[in-house]
């Protein structure tokens, strides 16, 4: 019962995984945040894969699955300390998260909630020419704690997998090992007679019967 329940919690945590990167995925893009697209891309190849282990009972998959989650969980709290500039890190000058090929900025700058965005002109001399330069003002929420928010749901629901993960990979193992399909009747089966490498030859009697004539 337990083994089951793991596997169905599991697999509901991946359905989450999926929906939450995929909603985070669109977002991005409307961003051009190209280093976050790459990674949501992978993420969503490793949960599928990670989802039919745990459909398929293959305990590999769901391995390479929770190893992954290590590293997205690390790639999240990275993206954490970006938009609160922890460090040396800077969420105004810095575009690691575009590659350093574009100007592009999080979607959720100029369309989070309460957000009102004012064009300014003249644009200054050193903004380029086909960038429009803005001002934002009345946020809500601003857009970088939105997007710590969406990295901490993300840290959230790979701990959880993380952890059925193993128990499931623990119950699959257990279950192979107390029943081996290959050799598990060896030793109640029928068992033929040995050969042996030598024939060992016994003298035969045999009685004649005596004629009396």
């Amino acid at each position: 019962m337990g083994y089951c329940s793991g596997r169905c919690t599991l697999i509901f945590i991946c359905g989450m995984q999926l929906v939450c990167v995929l909603e985070r995925q669109i977002f991005d893009f409307l961003g051009y945040q190209w280093a976050p697209i790459l990674a949501n891309f992978v993420h969503i190849i490793i949960v599928i894969l990670g989802l039919f282990g745990t459909i398929q009972y293959r305990p590999r998959y769901i391995t390479g699955y929770a190893v992954w989650l290590v590293l997205w969980v690390t790639w999240n709290v990275f993206v954490i300390c970006f938009y609160l500039e922890a460090g040396d890190l800077s969420k105004e000058t810095d575009l690691i998260l575009t590659f350093n090929i574009s100007m592009h900025r999080s979607w959720w700058m100029e369309n989070g909630p309460g957000c009102t965005v004012t064009s300014v002109t003249p644009a200054p001399d050193w903004a380029p020419e086909d960038h429009r330069y803005i001002t934002v003002s009345g946020c809500f929420l601003e857009y970088q704690y939105i997007e710590v928010a969406h990295s901490s749901l993300q840290i959230v629901l790979a701990l959880a997998g993380f952890i059925y993960a193993c128990y499931v990979v623990k119950c699959i193992t257990e279950e192979e090992d107390s029943f081996d399909f290959i050799g598990g009747f060896d030793s109640y089966g029928y068992q033929g007679p040995q050969k042996t490498s030598h024939l060992q030859l016994q003298p035969m009697y045999m009685q004649i019967p005596l004629d009396n004539n």
